[in-house]
């Protein structure tokens, strides 16, 4: 069976589900994307690695793989292998020792574990055909406005930080993020770099 690379494109809201997100991962070399309706938690563990932020204490996923790097576990791959009434189902490829180990995990952990770990996130041609979308324009156009719509909340809130100095804006990102409010954490981040950066 040929395998498919899959590679973490971004979250959003789910439109369907209050208070769930929805993991978007991109088919290799495809214009198909593989939309997977994940929690909060996951979710939030997933964006804190993407935008590169340090929570004051580990979350699940981090201590995971502290724990498996301390003991020379590698996690060599993730296996989303079945897609049953809208669940996805992943294998985590586990090897120490030149011996390998397949855990079953929940797809959200899976894909948490393999961005810590740097490992290739694969799947089946079968799932793709089942659960991939290609955007079309109106819904680029959609997602292109909901983009829009977030980057003036940004916006907005950037303005909000100018009147402070780096180091003050640096004690904020720092209480956002004892706080685990992790966006407004990212966009102080990414104002004190073009500070520093500009």
């Amino acid at each position: 069976m040929d395998k498919i690379k899959l590679e973490v494109l971004g979250l959003s809201y789910s439109q369907t589900q209050a208070g769930a997100y929805a993991l978007i991962l991109s088919v290799e070399n495809s214009e198909q994307r593989i939309p997977i309706i994940i929690g909060g938690f996951e979710a939030q563990s997933i964006a804190i690695h993407l935008e590169s932020l340090k929570p004051p204490r580990p979350l699940t996923h981090d201590l995971f793989f502290t724990f498996a790097d301390n003991f020379e576990i590698k996690l060599r791959e993730v296996f989303v292998y079945r897609l049953e009434e809208g669940v996805f189902y992943s294998k985590l490829y586990f090897e120490k020792n030149g011996q390998t180990s397949v855990i079953d995990s929940r797809t959200s952990d899976a894909v948490a574990l393999a961005l810590r770990f740097g490992c290739p996130i694969y799947t089946t041609e079968s799932i793709v055909e089942k659960a991939g979308i290609v955007l079309n324009v109106t819904e680029e156009n959609t997602e292109a406005n909901s983009k829009d719509a977030s980057q003036k909340d940004s916006d907005n809130e950037l303005k909000n930080f100018l009147k402070y100095s780096i180091s003050e804006l640096e004690t904020l990102m720092e209480e956002a993020i004892n706080n685990e409010d992790y966006e407004k954490a990212s966009i102080i981040r990414d104002e004190i770099n073009k500070r520093k950066n500009g």
